[in-house]
């Protein structure tokens, strides 16, 4: 695949693709083409698991009405179209809130599924498959399946994690969380070097709900690692912030040539953020929806990437070698030319994931975001890798539009019990060119 090819949510400019409602694609099963088809939201994938070149997306977003809302347990039932935002909306005033929570929230409840979505607190609740009581599956053959940890079992399992391969979602029924109040008290920390972070990491983890920590990937020598801790918990119910905030919506109208992220301007900003930190831990109250979902107000973001978006590489790796694994990842962006944007690293849990294929697991996590810079850039994802992997490491699916087979099949050595459960009329561009282009099936 070249570069020039690639388009995705990473990308500012993207052809629009003729789709198929819910309804429609239901009334054409049962005779529907092999591979055909793929269930889509509203494609924020960075990579091509959101495409199905070809074929024809069914549009999920069709699916948007809240079924049921119990204010008293916080089981919600809704369809796969919902977005996490406007979940939290209905539930947020009732002091309820999503267990697991992602850095957007214009994700479908199909998508969280479909990708086992995990937020800044896997150390305390897993990834959001853990929440999922039950959904309901309409396979090609048009079946509707009801999926649970007991009925259909093994589908349920299939699904959750599963890139939308084993039919579409057409709704999903959440347990979510009782809170004080939706928003957060933040506690921020800055440490000086890799090694600070680690001896923080573990007890940060133990004490509070959320924790993330960002690093400034451009830092060398003694410096190289440095970053700040954003450790956070529920406010208590006397936070005066209203439930649900009106906030005014920004927009990046259009590419530029250029990045405006390079080495010169990050080296700047970088300095910015560790300074802005302070010294010593600083503690505040923050609304829920710039703790978590702050890039959302600012609508065409991306394009600020310029004309050639950028790309993301997000791995997980084992606790026992994290320290020199992280080392090596930023070292390796660092000689290969590359800045990265926004670089976060967070510890995950020991919680097991009820997916076949889902990608958080034990060990640390880190998100590289990088400007497009071509092949460079293609071959620097190469080489983390292959890093992650000889670490015994996996690298997500769902950000990735070039991963090799091999990466694949290490990274997911369940890959072939999900290809016997996929839905024979769906396929993604991803599937296509991993799992079903190993000639092992």
């Amino acid at each position: 695949m070249r570069m020039d090819d690639f388009e995705s949510a990473a990308r500012s400019g993207r052809r629009p693709r003729p789709s198929i409602s819910p309804d429609d694609y239901e009334d054409a099963t049962g005779s529907v083409a092999p591979m055909a088809f793929l269930p889509v939201g509203n494609g924020l994938s960075l990579g091509d698991v959101c495409r199905n070149e070809g074929g024809t997306p069914i549009d999920s977003r069709k699916l948007n009405r809240t079924l049921t809302f119990d204010s008293g347990s916080g089981a919600i039932r809704c369809e796969a179209g919902v977005s996490l935002a406007e979940l939290l909306a209905r539930a947020a005033p009732h002091r309820f809130f999503l267990p697991v929570t992602p850095a957007t929230g214009l994700v479908t409840v199909g998508g969280a599924v479909a990708n086992d979505i995990h937020g800044g607190n896997h150390h305390a609740r897993g990834s959001f498959g853990n929440h999922v009581r039950r959904l309901t599956l309409l396979r090609s053959s048009g079946e509707r399946l009801v999926c649970t940890p007991e009925e259909n079992a093994e589908l349920f399992a299939a699904t959750i994690g599963g890139l939308g391969l084993t039919g579409l979602i057409l709704d999903v029924e959440l347990r979510l969380m009782k809170v004080p109040s939706p928003h957060v008290q933040r506690h921020v920390l800055r440490f000086d070097s890799l090694e600070q972070y680690f001896a923080l990491a573990e007890r940060a983890a133990e004490e509070h709900e959320y924790c993330v920590a960002w690093l400034d990937q451009l830092a060398t020598g003694r410096r190289a690692g440095r970053g700040v801790l954003f450790a956070a918990d529920h406010a208590d119910g006397a936070c005066e912030l209203p439930d649900v905030l009106k906030r005014p919506k920004l927009a990046v109208p259009v590419s530029p040539p250029f990045s405006l992220f390079n080495r010169l301007t990050l080296r700047a900003l970088n300095e910015y953020r560790f300074r802005k930190a302070g010294t010593g831990e600083t503690v505040s109250t923050e609304d829920w929806p710039s703790y978590f979902h702050r890039l959302d107000a600012v609508g065409g973001w991306g394009r600020l990437y310029g004309r050639r978006g950028f790309c993301q590489h997000h791995s997980v790796y084992p606790a026992a070698t994290a320290p020199e694994t992280t080392a090596r990842l930023l070292e390796a962006a660092r000689r290969a030319g590359h800045a990265s944007v926004r670089t976060t690293l967070q510890r995950f849990g020991d919680i097991a994931s009820r997916g076949l294929l889902s990608f958080a697991r034990p060990g640390f996590t880190l998100i590289l975001d990088f400007a497009n810079q071509g092949r460079a850039t293609v071959k620097l994802l190469d080489t983390l890798d292959e890093i992650v992997i000889s670490a015994g490491g996996a690298v997500n699916p769902c950000q990735d539009f070039r991963m090799s087979r091999a990466v694949f099949e290490a990274s997911f050595p369940s890959w072939k019990r999900l290809e016997a459960l996929r839905d024979p009329a769906i396929v993604s561009d991803f599937w296509r060119r991993t799992a079903l282009a190993t000639g092992t099936t």
